[in-house]
């Protein structure tokens, strides 16, 4: 089992910056790929971004390219998403996921979910 909890979501004017995080509890963080999602209100949840569990290998949604940055620290049990630019298009509750031998941007893949922090981009 592995529990998620999410931190760093706030208010912040278009053109601003966050950084998200997600802890994870047990002692295999560091065999899961992790992935962050997002979903606003009246939309699906959205693939954002994922990272191998070295750390080695991301990916990222086009809209996100360039402003994102995930990265993880397996010592701390760790995953970070670096938002900067943001865009009010880019407001959300953003979830970070954990998954064993999974890389894809599907959600149902994906078999931890953490609970959720919110991103208000104002324009």
């Amino acid at each position: 089992q592995v529990q998620l909890v999410e931190s760093g979501g706030g208010l912040v004017q278009a053109g601003g910056s966050l950084r998200l995080s997600c802890t994870a509890s047990g002692r295999t963080f560091s065999s899961y790929i992790m992935a962050w999602f997002r979903q606003a209100p009246g939309k699906e949840r959205e693939f954002v971004s994922r990272i191998s569990a070295s750390g080695g290998s991301t990916v990222y949604v086009d809209s996100v390219k360039g402003r994102f940055t995930i990265s993880r620290d397996n010592a701390k049990n760790t995953v970070y998403l670096e938002m900067k630019s943001l865009k009010p298009e880019d407001t959300a509750v953003y979830y970070c996921a954990a998954g064993n031998n999974v890389w894809s941007s599907r959600a149902t893949r994906y078999d931890y979910w953490g609970q959720g922090t919110q991103v208000t981009v104002s324009a």
